[in-house]
């Protein structure tokens, strides 16, 4: 056999030495090319979703929008509910309105916006304006609670960066009516004063987030208020004022038995709907934020205390012969007897006398403690803030004898009120309330302050002084009214000032039944035509008074009764008499 041949020019041994390399190693590049590939393109989706989230949370939220926009947090109020009247009718509600913003980051011409908006928006100050838009602010506010051409003019202006937000807005149909009951909102519709304020701090306006749009609103909150009555108590306060040009009037209409606050106002008032009206300092609140020595309406007291502790009775007599001296002081009667009096006399003719005498019989322990147990010592406890009574630090023999006749102790007419309404609603104390309460929810809430007895000989103390005494004026055909008057001289610098009066008169009707007790008070009153000079209640607080009951009796559902049905009204002060 012939040895094996190799190919021409091949080297055997060569051939045999150098390795033979596998077929796989001609695709790795293409694999390395791949995977490079892919890292591109994943690298890319990265950056493009990074860009997209971005946007995303761009378009939602402004760069630094959200801390300079107003806060909607988890504590954000949802439309405040309406206030009716106990009859329903609308004494506050909101509205939509629209408000206009500016993001200064997206104005393109500040100077050009500026000039257009000064042009068409009036009040708006160029200066502020454009330190506003000129800033690197993601969101100012230009003008809050727009109007309806005025937002359809800068929408047509067409300036960048310009844009809307919707709002709330608090509107007070009745304007002044109630104004100082309901109080006002401001701007981001926070209650500022009055029940708006009280339902804000009760916390019952909020809820947890914005997240439920469709959120119902709040039912309406129901007053105490007749809204006819309130307008009848507005209108004759207005016309006393300007009649015996007074610097201030003020009154209450108020439920015995429920101590309902019907109608409550104080002049000068104010509008809500335009809260910078309520700055003057004229326009507070009398009725509850004001105290005042309240004159000799304070005798009823007085006489309900004598009568409850059994210290005097209806036929009792005091000797107003002779002015009082004691210490430095001087206590006389301002249509002076000079001669006995009895029980009756001394109420219809406002013994300042017979009333100190009654109240030293009483002690200044028991007297102190009446006038604790009517209320009269601390401040009132109502939804509306009250201010508190100026009471003496030292409670002696003098003081007792002044605040016996109404000088000494200043109270709210709120507080006179209310102790009112108990000596004539069988004798208990319920505290007042501006908000609808029921009858049996008062009873509850109600305590005993004087006798059954007492409260009924109250009730006949005042209808014989409007039948025969000194608030004839208040007299009103078939309501048998009763009532108190009191003049009271102001202090000024100091001193008594015989020039500046404050008269009240505190009434309720009807006297057969007492429903309603009335408080009218004026401020530094003048002699009008008719009056023959006079200036004190009978002529100015007490026809005020009779006027306003004569209004609304019958919106009350108050029915007058035939004159024969009056005649015995007064048992006991025949008796007193014979």
């Amino acid at each position: 056999m012939s040895a094996p041949t190799l190919p021409v020019g091949t080297n055997a041994d060569a051939a045999v030495a150098v390795p033979v390399r596998p077929a796989t190693n001609h695709v790795a590049p293409e694999r390395r090319m791949e995977a490079r590939t892919r890292i591109v393109m994943f690298a890319f989706c990265m950056a493009f979703a990074i860009i997209a989230g971005k946007l995303s949370y761009l378009s939602i939220v402004s760069d630094g929008r959200e801390q300079e926009a107003p806060a909607r947090d988890e504590s954000v109020p949802i439309p405040r509910p309406g206030i009716v009247d106990r009859t329903g009718r609308v004494m506050a509600t909101d509205l939509q309105v629209a408000s206009l913003f500016a993001e200064p980051r997206r104005i393109i011409d500040v100077d050009e916006a500026v000039e257009l908006l000064t042009s068409h928006l009036t009040g708006l100050d160029a200066q502020q304006l454009r330190a506003k838009l000129d800033s690197d602010r993601g969101f100012v506010w230009i003008r809050r609670e727009v109007g309806p051409r005025e937002q359809e003019m800068i929408h047509n202006l067409g300036i960048p960066g310009l844009g809307f937000r919707s709002e709330q807005r608090r509107v007070y149909p009745n304007g002044r009516a109630g104004a100082h009951v309901l109080g006002y909102v401001d701007v981001d519709s926070q209650g500022i004063a009055g029940i708006e304020k009280y339902l804000d701090d009760g916390g019952s306006l909020y809820v947890a987030s914005l997240a439920e749009p469709d959120q119902p609103a709040a039912a309406p909150v129901v007053l105490a208020m007749d809204l006819r009555v309130q307008h009848a108590l507005h209108d004759e306060l207005t016309k006393a004022m300007e009649r015996f040009q007074a610097i201030g009037a003020a009154g209450v209409v108020l439920d015995v038995h429920t101590g309902e606050v019907v109608a409550l106002a104080s002049l000068p008032d104010f509008n809500p709907n335009d809260p910078r009206t309520s700055l003057d300092a004229t326009t507070n609140n009398r009725v509850t934020a004001g105290v005042y020595e309240l004159g000799s309406t304070f005798k009823t007291i007085t006489f309900a205390m004598a009568l409850d502790a059994g210290t005097t009775t209806l036929q009792g007599r005091y000797d107003a012969t002779h002015p009082i001296r004691v210490g430095g002081f001087r206590i006389s009667d301002f249509h002076a007897k000079r001669r006995v009096l009895t029980v009756p006399e001394i109420f219809i003719y406002s013994s300042n006398i017979g009333s100190a005498k009654m109240a030293l019989d009483v002690g200044l322990e028991g007297h102190r403690e009446f006038l604790a147990r009517l209320g009269l010592l601390e401040r009132l406890r109502t939804e509306l803030p009250t201010a508190a009574p100026l009471v003496p630090s030292n409670f002696s023999e003098v003081t007792s004898m002044t605040v016996a006749f109404g000088h000494g102790l200043s109270v709210t007419p709120l507080q006179l009120a209310t102790a009112g309404a108990a000596l004539v609603n069988g004798g208990n104390f319920i505290e007042p309330t501006f908000l609808v309460r029921d009858r049996n929810v008062a009873s509850s809430l109600a305590r005993r302050v004087i006798r059954p007895e007492t409260s009924e000989a109250m009730r006949q103390l005042m209808v014989f002084n409007v039948a025969d005494g000194t608030a004839r004026r208040a007299g009103v055909d078939g309501y048998a009214v009763g009532g108190k008057t009191g003049s009271a001289e102001k202090v000024v610098d100091g001193r008594y000032s015989n020039t500046a009066l404050l008269t009240s008169f505190l009434g309720m009707f009807p006297g057969y039944d007492p429903r309603y007790v009335v408080l009218i008070v004026l401020d530094e009153p003048r002699a009008a035509e008719g009056t023959y000079g006079n200036r004190t209640a009978g002529w100015n607080a007490v026809p005020t008074a009779g006027a306003v009951i004569r209004r609304v009796a019958p919106m009350l559902g108050l029915v007058p009764r035939a004159p024969e049905d009056l005649t015995n009204l007064t048992p006991l002060l025949v008796q007193a008499e014979q």
